[in-house]
Parts: C-alpha cells; structure tokens; sequence
C-alpha cells in the first residue's frame, strides 16, 4: 500500500508543477523577457520547488541530512540524464538550435558548486572539521555562502541575456484567463505542490527503512527522481514546440536552484551541516553529477553533432554508472 501511495503522490507532484509551468507560460506571452531568462530562472524555480520542500522537510522534520543532499544531487543527475535522452531523440533539431550563450555560463557556475561541495567533503575528511563550523554565521557554512553566491551570479547572467526577440505571432497571441485569475490558480498549484512534497518526504523515508536501503540512495532514487519529473515533463512539452533554448535552460537552471535548495536546507539544518555526509552512494553522485556536467558543457562548445551525441550518450551514461557503483 505504501508503494501506492507513493506512486500517488508522485502523480500530484507532477500534476501540480504541470499546472503551475502552464501559468508561467500564459504570463511569459504577454512579456519581452529572454528564453534563457525564462527557463533558467522562472521555470527552474518553479518546477524546483519540489526539491525545495522536500529537502526542508529532510532537514527539518525528519532530522535527515543524507536523504537531503541524496535527493539534490539525485535529482541534478537524472536531470541532466533524461534531457540527454530527450537531446538523442531530437537531435538535428538540436544540434541546429541556437542557444543563449549564458548557459555555458550557467553550466560552468554548476561546475564550481559540485568542487565546493566535493572540497568541503574532502575538508571533513582530512581534517575531521567542516568548513566555516568553527565560526558559523546562523548555522551556514563557507560552503553555502559560496553557493549562494554563485546562484545569483548564475540569476545576474542570465537576466542580463538579450535572447532571441519574440516574433510578431507570439507577441500578440493572446490569453483567455485574466491576469488575476491566473495568478489566483499559480498559487493554488504552487500550495499543491508543497503539500504533496512534504507528503513525499514522509513516505520516501518509510521505503527507505523498509527496504534498507540507506537514506542517500533512497534520497537519490526515490526523492531525485519523483522530484525531477516535473522538470522532465516541461522539457519534453518545450522540446516537440522546437523551443530548445526554454528547454536547455529549465534543466541548467533548476540544477543550479538545487544548490541554491541546499543552501537553504543547511540554514534551516540547525543540528549541524548537510554537506556533512559519509555514505558512499552521495560521494559517487557528486562525482558523478560533476562528469554530466562538464559533458553538457562540452556539449554547448562543439558545433559537431557527433560531439554533441556522445556528450548525451555519456550523460547517460553518468547516471546507470551511479546506479551500478
């Protein structure tokens, strides 16, 4: 019965993030602000908050340090894993569009967050301290200052992205619902999603006892992947419209957002630091996370499609290499 519900629960997150994307988009037809912008920025954070409530309900009520960073980088490598798919599937439409040039920059601000974390690991490894826990600052280590600064660098990039003008069609198409009650049925879905992350976060924890299967691979299989479906389900809507740049940036900038998630957890975490962490299967996943990563960035740089295929094929790869090890 437990799995049922699960598999419920899951359906209402996707349902409500769905719902709430579809608000966005209504209001993103009557602005001028960039695709990049768009998806880096409002999509990502909308489609993210799952990984937000779910990841302070880790913290916060069930006192889960593990099953918040698992559920994180969980989440970033199946991202970056299923829009690698998604690229295989379209890829001469792809591989011929042009993206904003701020998602390298994205990508390589993502870059810098997995070595922060990695180095703060390794910090309480050789040394047996946490970064910053000698002197914190309301409980937020070095690591999640860093991190939040390299967000907002991430945010300032992107919003300073011109993009590609909207064409006339676009400009003037018009929408049927009122501002107001588009805004009125963005915060009933936004609520929805919250209490249904919460939910999920209770239930993941009771199959991860269960199964025993240890709170960083429950976090990554169960919380990563539920959490991540409404940023899979957006991609795949934007890429049959051809509106790769959208697409691209939702994944890029949610990844990112997830840090920033993290941050917020570790400020909330008030028993400690989350990024405090000996299970293996969370080691293997910042390893892990940190190839995709690099891989999309390749991918960006190279105009030859072979190159870009591979770079997918390897993403993939990254993430049945975690399930493996």
């Amino acid at each position: 019965m437990i799995y049922v519900f699960y598999l419920l629960t899951v359906a209402a997150v996707v349902w409500f993030s769905v719902l709430a994307s579809r608000y966005i988009d209504m209001i993103d037809r009557s602005t001028k602000l960039s695709g990049a912008f768009l998806g880096g920025v409002l999509l990502s954070a909308i489609t993210s908050l799952p990984e937000l409530f779910t990841s302070i309900s880790a913290t916060t009520l069930i006192d889960d340090a593990s099953l918040c960073i698992g559920n994180i980088l969980g989440s970033n490598l199946f991202n970056f894993g299923m829009l690698a798919v998604v690229i295989l599937f379209f890829a001469k439409g792809f591989s011929q569009a042009n993206l904003a040039r701020s998602h390298r920059t994205v990508l390589l601000l993502l870059l810098l967050m997995y070595v922060v974390v990695w180095l703060n690991w390794q910090q309480v490894v050789d040394a047996e301290i946490i970064l910053g826990a000698e002197s914190p600052w309301f409980y937020v280590s070095v690591t999640s200052l860093v991190v939040v600064l390299l967000y907002a660098l991430s945010v300032r990039y992107l919003a300073n992205d011109n993009g590609a003008a909207k064409s006339d069609e676009e400009a003037s198409e018009e929408v049927a619902l009122s501002l107001k009650s588009i805004v009125v049925r963005f915060v009933a879905a936004s609520v929805g999603i919250i209490v249904a992350s919460v939910i999920l976060t209770y239930v993941t924890d009771d199959i991860a006892e269960r199964l025993n299967l240890g709170s960083g691979l429950a976090g990554a299989l169960f919380l990563g992947v539920a959490t991540s479906l409404p940023e899979v389900t957006s991609t795949i809507s934007l890429f049959r419209m051809r509106n790769f740049d959208i697409a691209f940036g939702n994944i890029a900038g949610s990844n990112v957002f997830n840090y920033f998630v993290l941050a917020i957890a570790d400020l909330l975490y008030v028993r400690g630091t989350v990024y405090f962490f000996e299970d293996s299967k969370v080691i293997n996943l910042t390893l892990f996370g940190l190839v995709a990563s690099a891989t999309m960035f390749v991918m960006l740089c190279s105009r030859k499609m072979w190159v870009k295929m591979a770079m997918a094929l390897l993403a993939i790869g990254c993430y049945f290499a975690f399930l493996l090890v």
